[in-house]
């Protein structure tokens, strides 16, 4: 079972279509976790440097009209809302999925057990337990498929609809001149 799965995986990031969305996914706790910590980081060395909190420090500065291009402070909150702005991007996309797709409440929960929930589960077992009130008879080959399919479907509300077997549909309406 494990061989499969290896297989499985290197499937899909190794095609180029879903190459930075199989990233993103596998990244996305991660990225939580990090901004998580820096925000709270920043927050806490705001406290005791400056013994105010970020909000009212920065309104402090504003008011007063004190600059702070291309300082620490600048660079770090750059940093972190760079970080939110990815996040914001991705829970959004999930969420348009979820609620346009014609799969997508299957797809959502297929998402959310393999890459986005808070605790990484441990292992696909794990993972079709807990689909089984959302999606009846799952199996581990339909996992898998259906695991392909959403990062399909993702990809296509993140990157938009650019894959080879599109393009020859649209040629097929719209053909060259």
């Amino acid at each position: 079972m494990k061989k499969k799965q290896i297989i499985e995986e290197l499937d899909v990031s190794e095609n180029p279509s879903y190459h930075d969305t199989w990233r993103l996914l596998k990244k996305y706790r991660d990225v939580v976790w990090s901004l998580e910590i820096s925000v709270q980081q920043a927050r806490s060395s705001f406290q005791i440097e400056y013994g105010s909190s970020i909000e009212d420090f920065l309104d402090s500065i504003y008011l007063a009209g004190t600059d702070l291009s291309g300082s620490d402070i600048e660079n770090h909150a750059k940093s972190i809302e760079r970080s939110h702005k990815m996040l914001r991007l991705m829970e959004t996309a999930v969420e348009l999925l979820r609620n346009k797709h014609k799969n997508g409440e299957s797809f959502y929960w297929i998402l959310y057990y393999a890459f986005l929930s808070p605790q990484q589960l441990r292992n696909v077992e794990e993972i079709i337990e807990k689909l089984r009130p959302h999606i009846r008879d799952i199996s581990y080959r339909t996992y898998y498929r259906r695991r392909q399919d959403a990062i399909e479907a993702l990809s296509s509300v993140l990157w938009g609809y650019t894959a080879k077997d599109c393009l020859e549909v649209l040629k097929r309406f719209v053909p060259d001149e």
